[in-house]
């Protein structure tokens, strides 16, 4: 579909170009700083069918967004999903389709997620030790995980990266090791300052928390990071490693605030349109889509309406109790 209407432009004059899409809010592994260990997910009625995804992925690159982020809970695990894949990458305007994934089905989905036209893969990886790596994600298998990685990079996507949540005294004095492990396999790794949504299980986050200036002070005596003016459209502040392909991102919504550039939005597997990752402005868009399934003009109106309600800035605040009680699974990635 052809763009047919001017870009979405917020109140404060951020371009939207952006959207993740969850298509759902499970996932077969249960990662600490995600999810509680017993989530209660989603009825399955609740859910946006996979038509109804589509036509939200139609009516976002009618409106300009030239990149797409299919994400979950683990979207892979959704019945359907690759073929909702080819679909997307169908869209005429879309330039970028991309999936993010904790890589437990990559091993058997690589080839096909490429022949569907998906751009770029961001994979979850938070440690290389088996026995930690099931600690932190209750139920992973690192082996598993590390052989889709390798199947990725077989078939040879534009671009693979690691997403690593660093915790203190959890996985901190692994940070060298992730970088080198990207290094060796000439793909990207970003490290990602804990976002505090949901509940989860009694864990202070205040004192989990590492920062982005703390990991890169880490790693200079050993790694030379050089400044990169190079994105790919999302929050990371890259830095090329010296003498190698692999880039070093840092995504720091605590220290180094992102906002003022945001041209995201997320909308979750039960269609709530997201305005802001850090704040509870939304907008259901689930009754234009089932009561108006074939007005995509009264969808694609909500859409630029809800535009006005995106707020300047997230309030994250590590050290109270989370105002934003949807947990990551169940925001979007």
């Amino acid at each position: 579909m052809p763009h047919s209407s001017p870009p979405l432009i917020d109140r404060f004059g951020r371009t939207v170009n952006y959207v993740r899409l969850s298509i759902t809010d499970r996932c077969d592994f249960r990662c600490v700083y995600c999810m509680s260990e017993k989530m209660v997910f989603l009825p399955r009625s609740e859910i946006l069918s996979l038509e109804e995804i589509m036509a939200l992925a139609e009516a976002f690159v009618a409106l300009g967004v030239s990149k797409i982020r299919v994400t979950g809970g683990e979207p892979l695990v959704r019945k359907g999903a690759l073929g909702l894949l080819r679909d997307m990458g169908r869209l005429k305007g879309l330039r970028e389709l991309v999936i993010t994934t904790n890589g437990a089905q990559l091993q058997e989905t690589a080839k096909d997620l490429k022949a569907a036209g998906v751009n770029r893969i961001n994979i979850s990886l938070d440690s290389l030790r088996p026995e930690r790596f099931r600690e932190m994600t209750r139920v992973g298998d690192l082996a598993t995980v590390l052989k889709g990685i390798e199947a990725a990079r077989a078939i040879g996507f534009d671009g693979i990266k690691l997403n690593s949540v660093i915790l203190r005294e959890r996985n901190q004095d692994e940070v060298l090791d992730l970088v080198h492990y990207a290094i060796d396999r000439d793909i990207d790794i970003s490290f990602i300052e804990e976002m505090p949504l949901g509940i989860l299980d009694g864990r202070d986050r205040a004192l989990d928390f590492v920062s982005s200036d703390e990991i890169r002070a880490q790693l200079s005596p050993f790694v030379e990071l050089l400044a990169s003016t190079e994105t790919t459209g999302g929050p990371s502040k890259y830095y090329q490693v010296a003498g190698s392909k692999t880039r070093v991102g840092f995504i720091s919504p605590h220290s180094h605030n992102f906002c003022s550039s945001c041209n995201r939005v997320r909308v979750t597997a039960e269609g709530r349109l997201l305005l802001c990752l850090g704040n509870e402005h939304a907008v259901d868009l689930k009754p234009w889509l089932r009561q108006n399934p074939f007005d995509p003009e009264a969808l694609q109106a909500a859409i630029r309406e809800a535009m006005d309600l995106k707020p300047l800035q997230h309030e994250f605040d590590l050290k109270a109790q989370p105002v934003i009680f949807r947990h990551m699974n169940a925001t979007g990635g």
